[in-house]
């Protein structure tokens, strides 16, 4: 076939090549005659290679040389990138010529032949024939320089997915970790359960909520910040531990470690305490990162080397500001002294926060905040955080903490968790407190769920709740340094809004 001179203009070239490939109705088949996936092909190479038998595989074409009568060309799949070699005497002048003048880069084929390994060793495949499966109408960028800018990267994900390595591990890796998480819950005995996205009340974490109307009901509802009240609800209702993994909702500010849609796994397990817990906490961070990690259980971060090794470090909250924030805050017996000795530790801007706190253990919740946490670089579990911003834990002896934990690592809480109060009378007295909170500005206070306070009046078992951040926790066990990365695709602001795009 003589094939006409194509437009020096690429997309317009490709535009040209779909038009002759519909002509022939070779552009766009509905299934293939896979018979391998290409790291398939690698596995069983050598038994190939000794086999008489064609084999067939699929992928994107990542690259094509041509050289008289032969090609050259690269394959790529999921699993892997193999070389193909085409020859004219092989595939027949008609194949070859349609190969070298109507393939580009970026297009799906088919490739069938035998498996050999050529003069320079490497592993490839003799093409004995192939067909095109999709026609691609845009090219990639540029491997190296095509698609550097941060903002194009995460907008276009399916271009840096196929661009970028290291991008479509992390991807990988997060799949094996959430598969490995409830991998260990189900082998527990715990129930994967599902809970409602849209709320009438919104609950289970101080955060800001998506406030959305159902036409229908002529009623408010809230996109989740937390599924753990409806949790405890079914141990109420008599199952002794479930757990969900699922997106939740938090109308919020956005930084390296927080995106406004992102992943949690929670869980309720019954008859357990916090102190379960943390061993529980430990486990499941050990069991991912072998699983994203190939066995190991430490992580590169820059110059640290993070051990996501049992047993981890723990501190009371309390001993915590001491030890690395170098503040006595267990000396503290008024808001007023608590202020007055911060003052010398943090800014201006940190001490505004300050002024809407009105009670000792906001106080020493937020200097532990400002002067401990970013110091967390191992992973370190805290416990026994103050009353006041704990409304839904159980109290410890001491009544001014609560048998609370969170977990850092790299300076980032990646969980919060606790013995749940289950005293309903308690309960309403803190809901009540949190609604002062919120009269008196903090409109991130828990909201008074008086469905969830009647359901616990028929009985709430003891138990632990666990909150554990996938993709935080994919950032720790990858070595990541913002959520965008580990998220397929991160919230951005709209591109006709965005006047920068």
């Amino acid at each position: 076939m003589d094939y006409p001179q194509f437009s020096t203009n690429e997309a317009e070239a490709r535009a040209q090549k779909r038009d002759i490939l519909m002509q022939a109705k070779d552009a766009y088949p509905a299934k293939t005659d896979r018979t391998h996936k290409i790291g398939d092909v690698f596995t069983d190479f050598t038994t190939l290679e000794k086999s008489e038998d064609q084999i067939t595989i699929t992928g994107r074409l990542r690259s094509q040389r041509v050289h008289g009568g032969s090609s050259f060309a690269t394959v790529q799949d999921q699993s892997g990138t193999i070389q193909l070699f085409f020859s004219k005497g092989d595939v027949g002048e008609e194949e070859f010529g349609k190969f070298r003048h109507l393939a580009d880069v970026g297009d799906f084929i088919e490739a069938t032949g035998k498996a050999f390994v050529t003069k320079k060793g490497e592993q490839s495949i003799f093409v004995s024939k192939w067909r095109m499966l999709t026609k691609a109408l845009l090219p990639l960028p540029e491997k190296w320089h095509g698609l550097s800018d941060t903002e194009t990267r995460f907008r276009k994900r399916y271009l840096d997915l196929i661009i970028n390595e290291d991008v479509r591990n992390r991807m990988i890796a997060r799949g094996k970790v959430i598969a490995a998480m409830r991998e260990l819950c189900d082998g527990l005995g715990m129930m994967e359960v599902e809970t409602p996205t849209l709320q009438p009340i919104y609950g289970g974490g101080f955060a800001k909520p998506f406030k959305t109307h159902h036409n229908s009901l002529d009623a408010d509802f809230f996109l989740r910040i937390s599924d753990e009240m409806y949790l405890k609800r079914l141990l109420v209702g008599g199952f002794d531990a479930v757990y969900e993994i699922t997106k939740v909702f938090r109308n919020e500010g956005m930084d390296r470690d927080h995106n406004p849609e992102f992943t949690m796994m929670e869980a309720q397990v019954a008859y357990k305490d916090y102190k379960w817990g943390m061993d529980f906490f430990e486990e499941v961070y050990e069991h991912c990162t072998k699983a994203a990690n190939d066995g190991s259980t430490d992580v590169t971060h820059d110059d640290a080397v993070v051990s996501f090794a049992r047993p981890w470090k723990r501190m009371r909250l309390i001993d915590s500001i001491k030890e690395v924030g170098g503040v006595d805050a267990n000396a503290w017996t008024t808001v007023e002294e608590a202020k007055k000795e911060l003052e010398t530790k943090l800014d201006k801007k940190k001490m505004h926060e300050l002024e809407r706190m009105h009670t000792l253990g906001e106080v020493v919740a937020y200097a532990f905040e400002e002067l401990v946490e970013e110091e967390l670089i191992q992973p370190t579990l805290v416990y026994d955080y103050p009353t006041e911003v704990s409304p839904l834990a159980k109290k410890c002896d001491d009544e001014r903490f609560t048998q609370r934990f969170e977990a850092f690592c790299l300076g980032m809480e990646i969980g919060n968790n606790y013995s749940e109060l289950n005293d309903p009378v308690d309960l309403e007295q803190r809901f009540v407190d949190e609604k002062k909170k919120e009269e008196a500005g903090f409109d991130e206070a828990h909201q008074t769920d008086y469905d969830y306070i009647d359901a616990i009046k028929h009985g709430l078992p003891p138990a632990c709740g666990i909150g554990i951040g996938i993709d935080r926790m994919i950032m720790a066990l990858t070595g990541t340094q913002s959520i965008k990365e580990v998220i397929l695709f991160p919230t951005l602001k709209p591109q006709n809004q965005n006047t920068d795009s």
